[in-house]
């Protein structure tokens, strides 16, 4: 059955596995007896040519996580290094203490760098566009974990507004995701402003 010569038996038959690829699993050892080999396997093969990389998002997250979108992974035993994959799968279901769904991402794993059970951070490109009030990351003021700047009103007076500010930008501007219209002047310098407002 395992291809031996029935003329000239011996005590090592060599087995060739039917794939090429990586051990990643092992349920026999030597001299240990099993029953057959399908059950359990001997030996589990694996194609790491290409790998997926499973994580977990929260529900508040996944209205901005679509199928095909790009993915930056940072691997814990590569400080440094970017790799770039996409977005294959979103699960249906959510874990019921997480509250997360399972994120299936594919790349290839040039190098063989990438090996199972890595600890991965994984950084979400979307490739829609939104439009998105900014203003100067400066023009925000936080207290108390609430966001706020000063908004003109009239003449030489200002107001204290509180926005929803989102991610700051490369170039010093800060995303506004509500609260403020656009058009609306905001002080520069919100933080230098209270100051003086306060000693007058």
């Amino acid at each position: 059955m395992l291809g031996g010569n029935l003329e000239h038996p011996a005590a090592i038959v060599d087995i060739h596995a039917p794939a090429s690829g990586v051990i990643t699993d092992q349920q026999v050892t030597n001299a240990g007896g099993i029953a057959g080999l399908s059950s359990p396997n001997p030996f589990t093969i694996s194609d790491l040519s290409n790998v997926w990389i499973l994580c977990d998002v929260y529900e508040n997250d996944l209205a901005q996580v679509h199928v095909g979108d790009r993915a930056q992974i940072e691997l814990n035993a590569y400080p440094g290094r970017k790799f770039t994959g996409r977005i294959a799968n979103i699960g249906k279901l959510l874990d019921p203490n997480t509250r997360a769904a399972k994120v299936r991402i594919e790349l290839p794993n040039t190098g063989g760098l990438f090996r199972t059970n890595m600890f991965a951070t994984v950084h979400f490109r979307s490739e829609g566009s939104q439009m998105r009030t900014v203003i100067p990351a400066s023009a925000v003021l936080r207290l108390q974990d609430r966001d706020w700047v000063f908004v003109k009103a009239d003449g030489n007076r200002f107001r204290r507004l509180e926005i929803h500010a989102g991610p700051v930008n490369s170039d010093g501007t800060e995303q506004v995701l509500g609260g403020l219209r656009a058009g609306e002047q905001v002080v520069r310098d919100a933080l230098l402003f209270d100051r003086e407002a306060k000693k007058e």
